[in-house]
């Protein structure tokens, strides 16, 4: 399974719960997570896809690392199986 595959289910899943997952780029700052995951009552994450068994780089983990100690969620999602727990999780926060 390709990582397009997964980004794909994730952008589904998410629409289906009333979401928006916001393709997130930011020119000149290299790593930052591929999703902003937007949810009903403010619920709000940052979403990384790998294809399956492959890890976040070091600069990926750095931007992680900064993103979450501003207060944010950030999740790892490489596998089509993980999808509706992380959409679970978002939403309980």
């Amino acid at each position: 399974m390709r990582e397009k595959e997964i980004e794909t289910a994730l952008v589904r899943a998410v629409k289906a719960r009333g979401g928006l997952a916001i393709k997130f780029v930011s020119p000149g700052l290299n790593g930052v997570p591929d999703r902003l995951i937007l949810m009903p009552g403010g619920c709000i994450a940052f979403i990384e896809l790998k294809a399956p068994g492959r890890k976040m780089r070091p600069i990926q983990l750095k931007r992680a690392g900064q993103i979450e100690a501003l207060g944010f969620r950030v999740f790892c999602i490489d596998s089509k199986d993980q999808i509706g727990g992380v959409i679970d999780d978002i939403q309980s926060s």
